[in-house]
């Protein structure tokens, strides 16, 4: 049996870094984790959906919509969320 790397994987079945697909593949991918270190987040603080939701001042699905990856929340949203949690935020910026 032959092992090769995660990025030969990718590389093969969702196109090299730098495509249209492999572009909008980690796009979605990076969502995704944001959306689940949200719920995590919510959980841990004992929160519903309904009570974050009225702390960063949007409706409960527009929360749900997050979680679950379901729409692009604007980041000034994602923010106020992450600040609702009492969360750190860090971006780190790479310029290729």
């Amino acid at each position: 049996m032959k092992t090769v790397s995660l990025e030969t994987m990718l590389d093969k079945h969702i196109g090299k870094r730098g495509t249209k697909n492999r572009e909008r593949f980690e796009n979605e991918l990076r969502i995704d984790l944001l959306g689940q270190a949200i719920k995590q987040a919510r959980e841990e603080r004992k929160l519903t959906q309904e009570q974050l939701g009225e702390l960063v001042g949007v409706k409960k699905s527009q929360i749900s919509k997050i979680e679950n990856s379901l729409k692009n929340a604007r980041l000034d949203t994602i923010l106020k969320v992450f600040e609702a949690l009492g969360a750190k935020v860090n971006f780190t910026v790479e310029l290729t």
